[in-house]
């Protein structure tokens, strides 16, 4: 699988640009499922913010880029439906776009559905991640971003790549994102970690990190 981690969508031309790389082929021309889950995990998550997300109408730019064809996989329900039709419409998708909201409530309902054991058989799909959606990718989220919290508690993610994410570096709204908060959160994860705003993102290809940026970001080396 090729990972696209943002902290807030495609927010930029370097970051779209980076993202039909990935693809190899136009937007207009990918069939994308949108997984809106993360988002009902969160406390302040609403029916009318997993709507936005869906409809594009949200200020993190995913569903609303012109795609070809464009689902909604609501990773609650899979336990329920026969697994090889859902593994079907997955395997037959060119892009995941994983919403924002609860890392922990999302990596529990990935390896809950089953999705998280599928994710190494999709070496050419593509993973967008937004917030939670990337920092699910990690090993750890770090204490300071546990909300809901899982029957196993800590802090523990899904451990696809080997460094954790730091997202909304230094936004306006969240007075808790300081670079000062992130060099925290760093010493606490003790292992490699990006603090990245919302103008940066990181591809993960075949084990190969790169940082695409228009903003700021900065790299905590493990300790």
């Amino acid at each position: 699988m090729k990972l696209l981690l943002t902290s807030a969508g495609i927010k930029n031309a370097a970051i779209e640009h980076t993202l039909v790389d990935l693809l190899g082929r136009p937007i207009a021309d990918s069939n994308a499922l949108c997984v809106p889950t993360a988002g009902y995990g969160h406390p302040q998550g609403t029916p009318a913010g997993a709507w936005r997300f869906i409809a594009g109408r949200a200020s993190t730019p995913m569903c609303e880029l012109g795609w070809k064809s464009l689902g909604v996989l609501e990773l609650t329900a899979l336990p329920t439906i026969d697994h090889e039709r859902w593994v079907t419409w997955v395997r037959e998708a060119d892009v995941l776009l994983v919403n924002g909201g609860d890392a922990l409530y999302l990596c529990h309902w990935m390896r809950q559905s089953g999705l998280a054991d599928l994710l190494p058989s999709l070496p050419d799909t593509v993973w967008v991640g937004l917030s939670a959606g990337s920092m699910v990718m990690g090993p750890r989220i770090g204490a300071d971003f546990v909300g809901w919290t899982p029957p196993a508690g800590g802090d523990s993610a899904l451990g696809v790549v080997d460094f954790s994410i730091f997202p909304h570096l230094d936004h306006p709204d969240l007075p808790e994102n300081t670079m000062a908060d992130a060099e925290r959160w760093a010493a606490d994860i003790a292992g490699p970690a990006y603090a990245i705003d919302d103008d940066t993102a990181i591809t993960v290809v075949d084990g190969t990190v790169e940082v695409v940026s228009e903003g700021h970001w900065t790299r905590f080396p493990r300790d």
